[in-house]
Formats: structure tokens, C-alpha cells, sequence
């Protein structure tokens, strides 16, 4: 089996540049790569397309990119925990594609399956519909969608293997599988990095032939977005 290790973040970040399209999975702040998100601000790369279900928090996960204005452009499902995020859509600094979350979905999987465009009932007769191509199909219409594809899909896994094998934990799993197929280069952070062989073939969510890079992360801090308690 190929070996896909890399030292660390930043051998595994390397050659992202400037205007790159990045996918990087996640639901607000579970699942999301933090480690390569931390690279990426470090590295201060610019003009970025994040593809993300959302923009995560002012001061957390994509927040951090999008304070020191390193993001041109945001496709996503639901931003609305993030004030700066919010600033900059109103005052024209960001460029948004808000996308309803099943179609974000099904877009992602398409450009993984190599399914260039489907038709989806979501959006009909809204904003989201407007210059779409409509068809009727038995007796309700549907819109026109496209694929989406990236120069780099960034995912974070529970457990992965030297040859790029993934398991994701609980709802950790989220957009995560998807993206890693919609990427050319695919990126995988871990939690726990095992020999290939090591792991169970029935319990891999995703496999290696969809990953070129993996390495062991560090130092998560798994914030909590919203606390909920019952007294």
C-alpha cells in the first residue's frame, strides 16, 4: 500500500496558495479541521473560496480566516452564528453563495461521484432559483444544480491508517466523507494514526484511494457552539 504520512500541517499544506478553492468539512465546530485551518492562518494565504456548511464562529474555526480578510468567497448552507461574517456579506467585502443545505449536500457528493448536474425541488420559486434552468418533472418543477468540486477538500477524522483509510466519529462524520471525495488533492487531519491494516474494512467510512495526505493532528480543542443545559 502507498504510504500517504506527512510530517505534519505544514508539509501537508505546503502548496496551498493564494486563490485556492477550498472544501473544508465540518458542522459548526464539530468536525472541522482545526489544525489545517490554523496552518492556513499562519500561513496567511489569500483570495480563498471556502466551500463549508457554515463560516464557523467570530474567533473559532473559519472566523479566524475570515477576521484577517483571507477569504474572497464563501459557499455555505448556514452562517448565522458569525457577526463578522455577517459584516462583510452587508457591507459587500464578501462575495456569498448561499446554497439550502440538502442541495450544499448533494452538490458535494455529485463532484466526488463525477455527476456534473441533477435536478433538485429545493429553491423553486425563491432567490435561490434565479437564473437556474427549471424542468417539470411529474407535475413539479425542479432546479438545475451543478456540481462542486475543489483544489483542496481539508477533512478531520477520528482515526485513520498510513494508507489514507478514514473512520469518522458520531456526528464528527457530517460533511467530512462527502468532501474528502470532491477534492483532487484530499487532506485528512487525525486524532489517532494506525498502520495500514490496522483498521476494520466494514467500519472505514472513507477510503484511502480518495486521500493523498494524512497526519496526525494535535492539541484539539473541540469547542462546544452552543452549551444547552436543562435545570
Amino acid at each position: 500500500m502507498i504510504d500517504k504520512v506527512v510530517a505534519n500541517v505544514q508539509e501537508a499544506l505546503a502548496d496551498i496558495a493564494d486563490g485556492a478553492v477550498i472544501m473544508l468539512g465540518g458542522f459548526g465546530l464539530c468536525g472541522i479541521p482545526e489544525n489545517c485551518i490554523a496552518e492556513l492562518l499562519r500561513k496567511d494565504v489569500k483570495k480563498l473560496t471556502c466551500i463549508s456548511n457554515n463560516a464557523g464562529v467570530d474567533g473559532f474555526g473559519l472566523g479566524l480566516l475570515l477576521q484577517k480578510r483571507q477569504v474572497k468567497k464563501m459557499i455555505s448552507s448556514y452562517v448565522g452564528e458569525n457577526a463578522e461574517f455577517e459584516r462583510q456579506l452587508l457591507s459587500g467585502e464578501l462575495e456569498v453563495d448561499l446554497i439550502p443545505q440538502g442541495t450544499l449536500a448533494e452538490r458535494i457528493r455529485a463532484g466526488g461521484a463525477g455527476i456534473p448536474a441533477f435536478f433538485t425541488p429545493a429553491g423553486y420559486g425563491t432567490e435561490v432559483g434565479i437564473g437556474k434552468e427549471t424542468r417539470e418533472f411529474n407535475g413539479k418543477m425542479y432546479l438545475l444544480e451543478h456540481w462542486l468540486q475543489a483544489d483542496f477538500a481539508l477533512v478531520k477524522a477520528w482515526k485513520g491508517d498510513t494508507a489514507g483509510n478514514l473512520i469518522y466519529k458520531g456526528t464528527a462524520r457530517n460533511f467530512n466523507p462527502m468532501m474528502a471525495t470532491a477534492g483532487k488533492i484530499t487532506i485528512a487531519e487525525v486524532e489517532e494514526l494506525v498502520p495500514a491494516g490496522e483498521l476494520d474494512p466494514n467500519q472505514i467510512h472513507t477510503p484511502g484511494i480518495f486521500v493523498q495526505r494524512v497526519f496526525k493532528g494535535q492539541h484539539y480543542e473541540k469547542r462546544i457552539e452552543h452549551r444547552t443545559v436543562k435545570i
